[in-house]
C-alpha cells in the first residue's frame, strides 16, 4: 500500500512531531511510506489567481503539481497537525486550497459535487489544548472540518480520526498512553 503523511507542525522537538515519528517506525515495511512536511517545504499556502492564473485551471498548477501526484499514487493518506483557534494550521489549510481543487479531487455533474479521490482512506490526527468535555459541548468540529467537508466531499469515504484533547494539561502517562495508541494503530495499516 502506498501511505502518503502530510505533517503540518513547525517544530521538531514537539509533541505532533513524536507523533508523526512513532507511525514511521511502526508502519510496517512492506508499505511505500512519503512523507510531505509543509513546514520543511516552505510550501507557499497563499492561494492565487486572476486572468492569466483562474481558478478552474488550478488543477494544472505547475508548483503544486507533485503534491496532487502524492495525493493520487497514495491509497491511504494520514494527516498529523494541532488545532490552533479551532481548525487546522493556516499552512495546511493553504495546502487544501491549492491541491485539492477542482477536476483534480472533484467536480461537478449539474450542480452535484461528484468526489474524484474515491477508495483512498485517510487518517486524522490531531492535538489540541482544549478540554475534552469543552470540545464536545462547544466546539464539535475539531477536526471535523477535513474529514466531512473537505476529504469526503472529494470522494474520501473511509477516514478515520484520532486526537489527543487537552496537551497543555495532559501528563507524561497520558501522552505515553496517546503515543502507544498510535503505535497500535500504525501497525495495523
Amino acid at each position: 500500500m502506498n501511505i502518503l503523511i502530510v505533517y503540518a507542525y513547525p517544530n521538531e522537538h514537539g509533541f505532533n512531531h513524536e507523533i508523526k515519528n512513532r507511525i514511521l517506525k511502526n508502519i510496517d515495511n512492506k508499505h511505500s511510506i512519503k512523507v510531505i512536511d509543509l513546514y520543511k517545504d516552505q510550501f507557499n499556502p497563499i492561494l492565487h489567481f486572476d486572468k492569466e492564473v483562474q481558478r478552474r485551471n488550478l488543477h494544472l498548477d505547475q508548483e503544486t503539481q507533485v503534491y496532487r501526484n502524492s495525493i493520487k499514487e497514495a491509497n491511504y493518506v494520514i494527516f498529523i497537525y494541532p488545532i490552533w483557534w479551532g481548525g487546522m494550521p493556516a499552512i495546511l489549510k493553504g495546502f487544501i486550497d491549492r491541491v485539492f481543487v477542482k477536476d483534480f479531487a472533484y467536480k461537478y455533474k449539474g450542480i452535484l459535487p461528484i468526489g474524484l479521490l474515491k477508495g483512498k482512506k485517510a487518517w486524522i490526527i490531531n492535538t489540541h489544548d482544549s478540554p475534552g468535555w469543552y470540545v464536545k459541548l462547544f466546539q464539535q468540529d475539531y477536526g471535523k472540518i477535513l474529514k466531512r467537508q473537505i476529504l469526503q466531499f472529494c470522494g474520501i469515504r473511509k477516514v478515520k480520526h484520532t486526537s489527543l484533547p487537552f496537551v497543555r494539561n495532559s501528563n507524561k502517562k497520558q501522552r505515553k498512553d496517546f503515543l502507544k495508541k498510535i503505535e497500535n494503530m500504525s501497525k495495523k495499516l
